[in-house]
């Protein structure tokens, strides 16, 4: 079976995306195989009106989804930290929300510990341990750039790795 997963971390000013592509396999004895398929970031210009840069997002994430039509997708909670920070952020996530919903996918959601946790196995993993163990289960050279997008390819690997939540979504 072939799983096709999108991760999304949601921002206004870098939305990071990430696919990955993963087999289940008699060979890796009851484990899987992943295969990354695309990551990057949406980015929107901080000088231009916010509801432009909030249609570019929408408008973005469309094209992605059509080009890579996932089975489901991922996506990072919000996290408070900076409340301007938080809102744009929040805003941001609405629309991803709405063009998740739009296309009917299965969405499941994940903070920032529950991602570090199913990364590294400790909530309160370093960013830089999180993106070591991406690199290391995708099997990459080098640690995904921006960090945005290897930030949504966690959140992709943390996804099938809730493997109960998965099997319900695909079955049904």
């Amino acid at each position: 079976m072939v799983v096709r997963i999108m991760g999304l971390d949601p921002g206004l000013a870098t939305l990071g995306f990430g696919i990955i592509e993963c087999h289940t396999c008699e060979e890796a004895r009851g484990g899987s195989l992943f295969s990354v398929m695309d990551f990057g970031a949406i980015q929107t210009e901080a000088n231009q009106p916010l509801g432009d840069r909030l249609q570019t997002i929408y408008a973005d994430l469309h094209t992605l989804l059509e080009q890579w039509q996932p089975d489901l997708v991922g996506v990072e909670k919000l996290f408070f930290y900076r409340m301007g920070n938080t809102i744009a952020v929040a805003q941001a996530r609405g629309v991803l929300l709405l063009v998740l919903a739009q296309r009917h996918l299965p969405i499941f959601e994940f903070t920032p510990a529950q991602i570090k946790q199913a990364l590294t196995g400790y909530g309160n993993a370093k960013k830089y341990q999180v993106q070591e163990a991406v690199a290391r289960e995708l099997n990459l050279q080098a640690i995904p750039q921006p960090d945005d997008a290897a930030d949504a390819l966690a959140i992709a690997l943390a996804t099938w790795f809730d493997h109960d939540r998965v099997s319900d979504s695909i079955l049904s």
